[in-house]
């Protein structure tokens, strides 16, 4: 059997490179700056002229680029003798709860007017000539890498890795340096553009919920701080079950779900991450199916409600079709269980499974104005989600792009 033939270029390259790359372990092309097993309780309030990185700030995206985010926190100037991080160095978590986030989020230490040293569990690393510090950056990024920290890593229930193990990566990297300056380029970037995104994501996601506290009446109040022109009422308090009705999907026994058939079986995977349809011939009564438009509420494990935009469907036990009386508009209503959710969300630390019942839903006393004031404030709120959803899929697409230059552009 031959011998698998060993890559020496990646895939996508820039036009004018085609020298094959060089293969060298870690430890040959960097030198080991010290860290120090510095804890959360050397901070201080004050500011002084020495920072510090935690591991937990790399996780936390804190520290990711210190020249663009010096969001560090002080320490004590007694520290400032220690061994100062420089321009080019990476900085990497040497422990994660997730073995993905293993060497994650290496920094790149830029010049500053403060002392910067590495702090607990972190491992700093110091570029030779040979490679550039941000081309390594992205190296900790890729998939490649990450798979070597997974069979390397140690523990069950954090993942770490040591610079002894670390050092015997075998990196791949272009002998010219302008080559490696090209794909620094581009996946910064791209990386910037990011960032930009998810903070464009962030400040519309704030917006909306401000727009939620002027649109809506505060607790204990019966008109909200915002309305349109024309409106004047108090809003009306009513049990939800009382103006609207929830039915809840049939239960399928294994024999009923077909590989394919007149309908599919929507089921509450479908609304997050599962593409795959089970299908079924069978005719039942009317409120068994949902049709494009109707409003519909998952609460198993994975909870919230939905305006269904498919063809007609059977849907799963684990969703409720809710049909609305007169007294509610569908748009409306649908802002009033999102707010819900995050309200549920909010009161439960995120290890506690939240149980929403049937009974609880038609128990919640929800704030009516009008139907007119309903769909004015419904339509306008949709209007502001599906900018939250345009940017959020700008956002997802360049992610996927990034995913595939790290795949195509490294080996």
């Amino acid at each position: 059997m031959m011998a698998k033939e060993e890559k020496k270029a990646p895939k996508l390259r820039f036009n004018g490179y085609t020298n094959d790359w060089e293969r060298k372990k870690l430890g040959i092309l960097i030198t080991r700056v010290k860290s120090y097993p510095l804890s959360r309780s050397v901070e201080v309030k004050k500011e002084t002229d020495v920072k510090y990185v935690h591991y937990g700030d790399i996780h936390t995206n804190i520290a990711d680029e210190i020249d663009k985010n010096n969001n560090l926190p002080f320490i004590n100037e007694i520290y400032k003798e220690y061994d100062e991080l420089k321009l080019d160095d990476v900085i990497v978590a040497d422990a994660s709860e997730d073995y993905k986030g293993i060497a994650d989020a290496a920094v790149i230490i830029s010049n500053l007017p403060y002392t910067i040293i590495a702090g607990l569990h972190t491992i700093a690393l110091r570029p030779t000539s040979l490679i550039k510090g941000y081309f390594l950056y992205h190296i900790f990024k890729t998939e490649n890498f990450k798979r070597f920290g997974y069979k390397i890593g140690t523990g069950l229930k954090v993942f770490g890795i040591s610079y002894n193990n670390l050092a015997k990566y075998k990196v791949y990297y272009p002998q010219k340096i302008e080559e490696q300056e090209k794909i620094i380029g581009i996946l910064s970037n791209l990386t910037n553009s990011i960032n930009l995104h998810e903070r464009k994501c962030e400040e519309l996601a704030l917006i909306k919920k401000a727009l939620l506290q002027k649109l809506f009446p505060k607790k204990d109040e019966f008109k909200p701080e915002v309305r349109y022109k024309n409106f004047s009422d108090a809003w009306e308090q009513r049990k939800l079950g009382e103006v609207a009705t929830f039915i809840n999907g049939r239960a399928y026994k294994q024999n009923e779900l077909l590989d394919s058939g007149k309908y599919k079986v929507l089921r509450v995977g479908n609304f997050y991450t599962n593409d795959s349809w089970y299908y079924s011939n069978l005719e039942l009564a009317d409120k068994y199916y949902i049709d494009k438009g109707d409003l519909v509420y998952t609460w198993s494990a994975t909870f919230g409600p939905h305006i269904w935009n498919g063809e007609k469907v059977i849907y799963h036990y684990h969703i409720w079709k809710i049909e609305l009386s007169k007294f509610l508009d569908r748009d409306f209503t649908l802002q009033i269980l999102e707010a819900d959710k995050a309200k549920l969300l909010a009161n439960t630390n995120g290890s506690t499974m939240i149980h929403v019942t049937k009974k609880d839903m038609e128990s919640k006393v929800i704030s009516l104005p009008n139907i007119e004031e309903q769909k004015k404030i419904g339509s306008y709120l949709m209007e502001f989600d599906s900018l939250i959803t345009l940017h959020q899929r700008k956002l997802e697409k360049l992610k996927q792009l990034k995913k595939f230059l790290l795949q195509n552009m490294f080996i």
